[in-house]
């Protein structure tokens, strides 16, 4: 381990471009629960897919009361050691950006500016309405739904949303192709606590390594990039990047 420590913190330190990718392994390390392990999100709620919330109030007053659940865990969630470690690296001029397929906001709340940050799935801290595009912030519409309205509406009779993106849902397209670049075109490219089955996200350390860009993954548990990662690390997103984190800023 600490050999793949020290590996991954000179590569930092070499290279221009470094690209972090993180999913829900780097947010659950806060207490934001997964949607795919054992005891997820998953096997609590059933997915609301998209083309039911359009057509269905009933299915917008359920999915409303599954994101108000999952609420109080979003605002009492901090960033914990890796959301750190990465924000430590941006300030130090060791990042060119983070792609994430988390909707919390943390690596935001950690100190990285928007511009940093690619969100492949939305961020769950706006609401916006699905006809006129206005945003609204999460406080603001679960304030509403307290309140009794529980499908709220924007002033324009639209329905209102998380920013986010749902089963059958269409996937961002500048978001993603945004991601394309920068995964194309970087020097180091990071897994972190991801299990890189959900596609097009899982596709993005491909165009890394493709493009000549050394590939580090950390995950607790097995990745289809494993045996074609320079470097793989099983263990705790936050304890590993605070290790590397050390061994960049030493002399």
């Amino acid at each position: 381990m600490k050999h793949k420590i020290s590996l991954i913190s000179r590569k930092i330190a070499e290279c221009g471009k470094n690209v972090f990718f993180t999913g829900a392994g780097i947010s659950t390390e806060s207490g934001i629960p997964d949607y795919r392990s054992k005891g997820g999100l998953w096997d609590k709620f059933k997915p609301i897919y998209f083309d039911d919330f359009i057509s269905s109030k009933k299915a917008r007053i359920e999915y409303w009361k599954q994101k108000t659940e999952l609420y109080q865990d979003l605002i009492q969630a901090k960033p914990n050691p890796a959301h750190i470690a990465i924000a430590e690296l941006h300030k130090m001029g060791l990042l060119e950006a983070v792609i994430t397929q988390n909707i919390d906001g943390l690596h935001q709340e950690s100190g990285l500016p928007d511009q940093k940050v690619v969100e492949l799935h939305g961020n769950t801290r706006r609401v916006r309405c699905l006809s006129c595009n206005k945003l609204f912030s999460e406080d603001e519409v679960q304030q509403r739904i307290e309140s009794g309205d529980l499908a709220p509406e924007c002033q324009c009779g639209g329905y209102l949303k998380p920013d986010t993106i749902s089963f059958g849902q269409a996937m961002p397209v500048e978001a993603v192709e945004k991601a394309v670049e920068i995964s194309g075109n970087c020097d180091l490219f990071i897994v972190v606590g991801s299990t890189l089955i959900v596609h097009p996200a899982a596709q993005m350390p491909y165009y890394a390594k493709e493009n000549g860009a050394f590939l580090v993954v950390l995950n607790l548990s097995e990745t289809p990039c494993d045996k074609m990662c320079d470097v793989l690390i099983q263990g705790k997103a936050g304890e590993v990047l605070q290790r590397i984190l050390n061994e960049v800023v030493k002399p």
